[in-house]
């Protein structure tokens, strides 16, 4: 041969590094194939283009094989994570545990991510850590989101003195037991289901699977989730007159609701997860942060179903604030509400992008939600300051420092009365994975974030409901 053919030769007609290259340069080596160059080239390129006519070639038959084999082989379509994180800030790092940390450094190694942030509650959950906030170009993240869409909080303000609230607290009381249901599967039925405009809406028949769902949503509306949800009498106090919600300085009954959109955003985060994971192949590390393309139909249909299911949480929360409100009579001076669970699309440098704030609140300029504390510890209501390093978002609590198991082991029982007593307040329901040792101090996290908020209104819960078990939210 003339001239010897060598791996970029073979390159170049149409091989790839990995064994079939190697074989075909040992072939060249063995006698009865053709010693000039150009020929041995041509020959080489059929067995790649056309192996299977090769396969009963004494010579070429394992070349041949090899090549159909490569061929038919299964194709590893994992996404491949960036090397690097992109950069991002952490809000109270001190308070943070390392696993949240971990979590948030392969969310922004995503190739869709465009920026991020870790509020000072934030710590481990699924997918994206609890306290995660996560800028997506052109594509929604269900685990993102969380299992409970739209999770929020909802506050009512009443033109009733805190005195009111003290000297009839046994009327309030009978009130938030006869008014609200929590746990998981808890429902109304017959003649004691609420209706909602809610579940008129067209994205009910999107699809069978969620048309299926409306009748478990309408026994559920006005319902409340396990865990850290709640309903609660209190008081908030102005320091100074609000012009924005039109409300002077001083003390206020109001009522405070966590919880989210129960069992049908629970099945539809559930579902829309795997589906995602099913075409969005990740690694080991991020496989829980599989996203869905915004221009595919999945990705469009869960984008129907998120908004469907944030809106039915706010509908829950209306429709309990609406009772409470017409049971112990006053006036409605202010309502505001917020998630802290969901995917929005907003502009950041410029550019469109979906922001999933995963227990974060949004904290625009301007914009007011509210950051509770635990069933003892003060809550705020708050005005964001368009932070974009924070892409614009809060935390959405005081956050674990405890998980539940270390909760129900660790604390006494006699203390959690005890912190009940001392800071007067009357607990119907949860257990002991819900006190307030198991939280960090909202008076820390809520100096952790000075940047990104203006306190308002302090409020301090004085009847508290919760599940009765302490069970995890729908």
């Amino acid at each position: 041969m003339e001239k010897q053919i060598n791996g970029r030769d073979l390159i170049a007609i149409g091989y790839t590094e990995g064994r079939t290259l190697g074989m075909a340069l040992e072939l060249l080596n063995q006698p009865g194939l053709p010693q000039e160059h150009d020929a041995a080239l041509a020959l080489l390129k059929q067995v790649k283009e056309q192996p299977e006519q090769f396969l009963d070639d004494e010579k070429l038959e394992p070349l041949a094989t090899a090549i159909i084999e490569d061929a038919n082989a299964p194709v590893d379509t994992t996404i491949a994570l960036s090397e690097e994180p992109k950069d991002y800030a952490i809000y109270g790092a001190a308070h943070i545990d390392e696993g949240a940390r971990k979590q948030m450094s392969v969310a922004m190694r995503l190739p869709v991510t465009t920026a991020g942030a870790l509020m000072p509650d934030a710590h481990q959950g699924y997918g994206l850590p609890i306290g995660g906030v996560l800028a997506a170009n052109n594509a929604i993240i269900p685990y993102g989101v969380g299992v409970d869409i739209g999770c929020r909080m909802a506050l009512t303000i009443l033109d009733i003195p805190e005195t009111h609230l003290l000297q009839h607290e046994d009327v309030f009381k009978k009130e938030l037991i006869e008014h609200t249901k929590f746990g998981a599967g808890a429902g109304f039925h017959g003649r004691y289901r609420a209706d909602h405009a809610v579940l008129s809406r067209d994205e009910f028949n999107l699809t069978q699977f969620i048309k299926q769902l409306k009748d478990k949503a309408w026994s559920q509306l006005g319902s409340s989730g396990g865990g850290n949800h709640f309903v609660e009498w209190g008081v908030i106090e102005f320091s100074e007159r609000d012009e924005a919600l039109n409300i002077n300085k001083g003390k206020y009954v109001a009522l405070l609701t966590h919880s989210g959109s129960r069992g049908l955003g629970a099945t539809i985060a559930g579902y829309y997860t795997r589906l995602a994971k099913q075409l969005c192949r990740l690694p080991k590390e991020a496989a829980n942060l599989a996203w869905l393309d915004m221009q595919s139909a999945a990705g469009q249909e869960y984008w129907l179903a998120m908004n469907l299911a944030g809106d039915y949480a706010a509908a829950c929360h209306e429709t309990i604030h609406n009772k409470l409100a017409q049971a112990i009579g006053g006036t409605i001076l202010a309502r505001v509400e917020n998630h802290h669970n969901f995917a929005w699309k907003e502009t950041w440098q410029g550019q469109e992008v979906i922001v999933h704030r995963k227990g974060a609140t949004p904290a625009g300029k301007g914009v007011m939600g509210i950051i509770p504390g635990s069933m003892t510890a003060p809550g705020f209501l708050v005005r964001g300051k368009g932070n974009e390093d924070a892409v614009n978002s809060a935390s959405h609590g005081a956050g674990r420092q405890m998980s539940r198991t270390k909760a129900i082991q660790n604390i006494a029982k006699e203390d959690f009365l005890a912190i009940l007593a001392a800071n007067n307040v009357t607990l119907i329901g949860a257990g002991l994975d819900e006190a307030p040792m198991a939280y960090k101090d909202i008076n820390q996290v809520m100096a952790a974030q000075r940047d990104l908020v203006d306190v308002v209104a302090r409020f301090s819960p004085r009847i508290v409901r919760m599940a009765d078990d302490g069970t995890s939210e729908d």
